[in-house]
């Protein structure tokens, strides 16, 4: 799996959420609305999610291991990081 695209779209509210990316993989598949929030411990990713009939949510879309979840936030937290430094300029 290579990343091919990151798209950051940061939120101009104040809040915990910082921002939505859009990430494309091997240029053929798109995982849109993951959620880059600012927790306790620092930025964290949260996948794409639907409310369920019992109020909570679930991933629509997320990755099977720990060792891809933690390429995957990497990836989009430097791709915010750079879109951070580009907006102070």
């Amino acid at each position: 799996m290579n990343i091919t695209d990151v798209r950051v779209r940061k939120i101009a509210k104040e809040g915990k959420m910082k921002a939505v990316v859009s990430v494309t993989i091997d240029d053929e598949f798109v995982v849109h609305d993951i959620k880059v929030i600012e927790g306790e411990k620092g930025l964290f990713i949260a996948m794409p999610s639907r409310k369920s009939t019992d109020g909570e949510y679930r991933d629509i879309a997320h990755p099977i291991n720990t060792a891809t979840r933690d390429k995957l936030q990497s990836i989009v937290l430097d791709a915010y990081e750079k879109a951070e430094d580009v907006a102070e300029v």
